[in-house]
């Protein structure tokens, strides 16, 4: 939670769970459950959504995920997010995904990178949802566009 701007609530968190299911309804993809096969149960999500702001770059489909702290480091973010970008690119027939964080998010930015994304920083931009002074206003954005059988050498 720490480039987020606070903790859900319960009553936040379990609006955050219907608005995962009603987009799946909606959109036929959403974010998917991630767990550690014989391990542990439920670590976080990974998938693709639509933003819900209107910014410079949508619409959209947005790649994301929220790892719990210690499950980060193994992996597991960047494996279930090249399986979305599969998804999203194989079955959905997406042209781009993109991908958005605060500067400051390393992590992320870095999972990002490993994925192939790619960064310009003329595209930074401030999150239409947040105050321009907040301290997590501001957000890099990374893209990533598929590559069809034609573009390749």
């Amino acid at each position: 939670m720490e480039f987020l701007p606070q903790p859900l609530s319960r009553e936040e968190s379990d609006a955050l769970s219907e608005r995962i299911e009603t987009h799946f309804e909606q959109h036929g993809f959403g974010l998917f459950a991630v767990e550690v096969t014989d391990s542990a149960p439920f670590i976080g999500f990974v998938g693709l959504s639509i933003p819900r702001f209107e910014a410079a770059f949508t619409p959209c489909v947005e790649i994301g995920w929220r790892i719990a702290a210690p499950c980060w480091n193994h992996g597991y973010g960047t494996e279930a997010a090249r399986a979305a970008l599969a998804f999203g690119f194989d079955q959905l027939g997406l042209d781009e995904i993109v991908s958005f964080t605060v500067p400051a998010n390393v992590r992320s930015r870095r999972v990002m990178e490993k994925l192939g994304m790619t960064y310009d920083p003329a595209e930074d931009f401030d999150h239409p949802v947040l105050p321009r002074d907040h301290r997590l206003s501001r957000h890099v954005l990374y893209r990533l566009r598929r590559v069809r059988c034609a573009d390749r050498p």
